[in-house]
């Protein structure tokens, strides 16, 4: 497999996470477009993603962490929209652990992971 860089892996990762939040709000019985759309904000914005990643942080290994501060510390591509600097780089680093997780096919871990989140 590639060796994907910390951007590439945080790019993917929103996506996966993107995803799956939109799917347990499915799954929860929420159907209005608007109430899904606002609700998943609350999970999907940089702040948020950032307390995730406090949330998971005790549970991860050591490659996992790993992954995790090679997206913290990777140069931005763009600016936070919200938020301040530090919690814009973490919730690049939860997502690049998730796009790491999912591009390794390590899918039960993932989903180990973000069972804890969302």
């Amino acid at each position: 497999m590639l060796a994907y860089n910390a951007q590439t892996l945080a790019y993917i990762g929103d996506a996966v996470y993107e995803l799956y939040v939109r799917e347990q709000l499915l799954a929860s019985g929420k159907v209005k477009t608007k109430d899904l759309h606002r609700t998943a904000i609350t999970y999907t914005e940089g702040p948020a993603q950032s307390r995730a990643l406090k949330t998971i942080e005790p549970l991860l290994s050591e490659e996992e962490l790993s992954v995790v501060k090679r997206g913290r510390n990777a140069p931005l591509s763009r600016k936070s929209r919200k938020g301040d600097l530090m919690e814009y780089k973490i919730a690049t680093g939860f997502e690049a652990l998730l796009g790491h997780l999912h591009l390794t096919g390590q899918h039960k871990r993932l989903y180990e992971l973000l069972s804890h989140i969302v």
